[in-house]
């Protein structure tokens, strides 16, 4: 059993586009009791799917760990994700997605609400903006879909998890391919940090 000395054996179950940051903050802040297991960022694109997967990674991580976090947002599950983590008796992080807890969710609704025709990358979709939204919406192989999917946007904003030129340069050329203005917004870690200071 831990003690007040020894946190719990904790698993960390994750989107895959959250890895790199998760990992920096467990090395960063020393969580040695901390440990991440990551399903498909892919999963996205079918957010139906992401409650059970969900679910499959915290029955398999009772097994090992005396304490489970799930660190995703709803992600467009409609509120499935939190029934499930509700019936197995986990927490997650609070947030519709990844931008709301990076800008910290206060502010980014109300930034929402003043600008709501913006279209949002991470560190994660700038580094894979290609594969994720190019060929991923199929845009490689039907350009003139471009507007069907892009045409209610204005503007790209790039909140940055770390002061990365070469992402720049990338999130730039994403909002030129896209036709959109562009802008950038630091965020760090934001409330992902916070949330993970919380569970630790």
């Amino acid at each position: 059993m831990p003690t007040p000395q020894t946190p719990p054996k904790t698993l960390l179950i994750a989107c895959g586009a959250l890895a790199r940051e998760v990992l920096a903050l467990i090395e960063r802040n020393g969580w040695r009791h901390m440990e991440l297991a990551c399903l498909p960022a892919k999963l996205h694109n079918r957010p139906e799917r992401i409650p059970d997967a969900v679910r499959a990674k915290v029955r398999a991580g009772r097994k090992r760990y005396e304490r489970v976090v799930v660190l995703y947002g709803d992600c467009g599950t409609g509120g499935e994700l939190d029934r499930v983590l509700a019936e197995e008796g986990v927490e997650r992080i609070p947030g519709p997605h990844c931008y709301a807890f990076y800008r910290g969710l206060d502010a980014f609704l109300s930034e929402h609400d003043a600008e709501p025709c913006c279209f949002y990358l991470t560190d994660y979709l700038a580094r894979h903006f290609h594969t994720l939204v190019i060929k991923g919406l199929g845009l490689d192989r039907h350009p003139e879909l471009l507007p069907l999917y892009f045409g209610n946007y204005e503007k790209l904003v790039y909140l940055a998890q770390s002061a990365d030129p070469e992402l720049e340069r990338k999130a730039k050329a994403a909002a030129l391919r896209l036709g959109l203005a562009y802008e950038q917004r630091i965020t760090g870690y934001g409330g992902l940090a916070d949330f993970l200071r919380q569970a630790s």
